[in-house]
């Protein structure tokens, strides 16, 4: 297992009660995080990718669908957050990291092996064209991956009735949340307000949003790929705040 010793690992670790094992294995994504020439970050300390992205990551531990959750689907995975995280904190629950890009999927076999995750799939292709998934998820995450109707759309043909979607969300965008009630009403997603989190001292403008899926998917999603970022339901808008 590659890794990397570092305080601030140990310190996420420890706050969300993990054991040993996890500690090695978050280390290990810390360290290939950080020395993986092709791991898709910026960020290449160790301890400011403990905060940013095992930290932020993990503190969906707190939300009670996670701890219920026993298939996960991680959208737009790109580096393995929070997916691989998550994966790791919960290891009977049954993880796949949906990304389309296939340098990224390449990097996140490559994280998979070096965590020795047994729990993980890496799985290359649209969300919107990924038939196997279809209902078969109690959990649907997504960490800046695009405005919430978009992301809304993509989720709920994943999810089983009972299911729901977490979104990570920056800064609060009072257009965004109401495109995504809207388009919430048309899948048979109940939205709840973002709630705060500050994942680590001195983090701001955090938050995670709920989606819960109370009825099943109409007929006619998901739309063909790419047209829930060309007309997304409940209006215009797909920026990402950060």
């Amino acid at each position: 297992m590659f890794h990397v010793k570092h305080r601030n690992v140990e310190r996420v670790a420890a706050a969300y009660d993990l054991d040993d094992l996890a500690t090695r294995r978050l280390a290990a994504l810390a360290g290939l995080l950080a020395a993986d020439p092709d791991a898709p970050t910026t960020i290449r300390d160790p301890g400011p990718i403990a905060d940013d992205h095992l930290a932020d990551s993990l503190v969906a531990l707190q939300l009670p669908e996670l701890a219920r959750a026993t298939a996960i689907a991680d959208l737009g995975s790109g580096a393995g957050l929070p997916g691989l995280a998550l994966a790791v904190a919960r290891p009977h629950a049954s993880v796949a990291l949906v990304e389309s890009n296939g340098r990224k999927c390449e990097f996140l076999e490559r994280a998979r092996l070096a965590c020795e995750l047994t729990n993980v799939r890496v799985v290359r292709g649209r969300a919107e064209a990924w038939t196997a998934g279809l209902g078969a998820h109690d959990l649907v995450t997504a960490r800046a991956l695009a405005a919430p109707a978009v992301v809304a759309e993509y989720a709920a043909p994943l999810l089983r009735v009972g299911g729901a979607l977490v979104l990570w969300r920056g800064r609060r965008d009072p257009d965004e949340e109401r495109a995504g009630e809207r388009a919430g009403e048309q899948l048979g997603l109940e939205v709840r307000p973002p709630l705060p989190v500050v994942p680590y001292p001195g983090a701001e403008h955090r938050h995670l949003q709920v989606m819960l899926k109370r009825a099943p998917t109409p007929p006619g999603f998901p739309r063909r790929p790419g047209a829930a970022r060309k007309r997304p339901l409940g209006g215009p808008s797909d920026r990402v705040r950060r």
